[in-house]
């Protein structure tokens, strides 16, 4: 249903943490005019966890809006309620949102059965397409690939992001789910190989600094071409690493206020990149070529 270079899209706001109308509408047409194949909303990387219930909706019907049904937007509605999933997953549904993307429960450490129930629930209560979220990493909660593929068959659970960088796991989960379930990677670092091996596109950090050339690499790996592939990530492969020095989205938000394209903004407890870490990453994007000597 969706393909290519999907941009987790960051949420700019000012130093005192107030949410950027324009700078967010700037951004969503920076995508537009860059091939960026989705906007993914309000997810992990656009700081959900601290923003409440009505900003969260209000936001989702604004980028939708922005959006104008030139580019699909995937709505990040997860949670570690169950109930709270349903509701953000409603209001997904009632701003136009395409799809909605759902984190596992996080802190909780649900069972295998709890997570199968958990979005099981969701799915049964609101009629919109819905992408599975696995980032252990972050969540401390691993929804494994036999999982996967028991709510496979659930009509409205249409993909599932990986984000484990586990290239085995992608290729277990491509050979159990089918053509009944689509797999994105959430790790750009193995993204490209992901692809290659069934994947359907990516949900990317650095697509949010490095559009055009992500849409380009997705492209390629969709189409088997691992030549144009491989020499187009050669170049985002720092970036890869260095949006993660520090925890996203701190290092993806600096780079993008390098770029003047969003104010410096963060919301606590998320802090603004260290000062050890601004060369690395502005060494990353002069090499992904998205920043020039002069501009730093």
């Amino acid at each position: 249903m969706f393909h290519g270079s999907m941009v987790a899209l960051v949420t700019p706001m000012r130093d005192d943490g107030a949410i950027d109308q324009d700078s967010l509408e700037a951004l969503v047409d920076f995508h537009i005019g860059a091939g960026t194949d989705a906007i993914v909303a309000v997810g992990t990387t656009g700081e959900s966890a601290t923003l409440n219930e009505k900003e969260h909706c209000d936001l989702l019907r604004r980028i939708v809006a922005m959006a104008a049904g030139r580019i699909p937007v995937i709505a990040g509605t997860g949670a570690n309620s169950t109930q709270e999933a349903i509701d953000l997953t409603r209001c997904g549904l009632q701003a136009g949102a395409d799809a909605c993307l759902l984190v596992t429960p996080y802190y909780n450490k649900p069972t295998q059965e709890g997570l199968y129930q958990h979005y099981k629930a969701i799915a049964e209560a609101v009629p919109i397409p819905q992408i599975l979220y696995n980032v252990p990493g972050r969540t401390v909660c691993d929804l494994l690939p036999e999982t996967v593929q028991r709510l496979a068959p659930i009509s409205n659970i249409i993909g599932l992001k990986d984000a484990t960088g586990d290239l085995q796991r992608g290729r277990q989960i491509i050979a159990g789910c089918g053509d009944r379930l689509d797999l994105y990677s959430g790790d750009d670092a193995t993204a490209m190989e992901l692809i290659l091996l069934g994947a359907k596109g990516d949900i990317s950090v650095t697509a949010n600094v490095a559009p055009e050339a992500m849409h380009d690499m997705c492209a390629a790996a969709l189409a088997g071409d691992r030549a144009r592939a491989e020499q187009i990530d050669q170049r985002l492969r720092a970036l890869h690493r260095e949006l993660f020095i520090e925890s996203s989205p701190i290092p993806v938000k600096w780079a993008l206020h390098e770029m003047q394209l969003i104010p410096p903004g963060i919301r606590l407890p998320l802090t603004p990149l260290a000062d050890t870490c601004h060369e690395p990453v502005r060494n990353a994007l002069r090499q992904a070529g998205v920043l020039e000597a002069a501009d730093a």
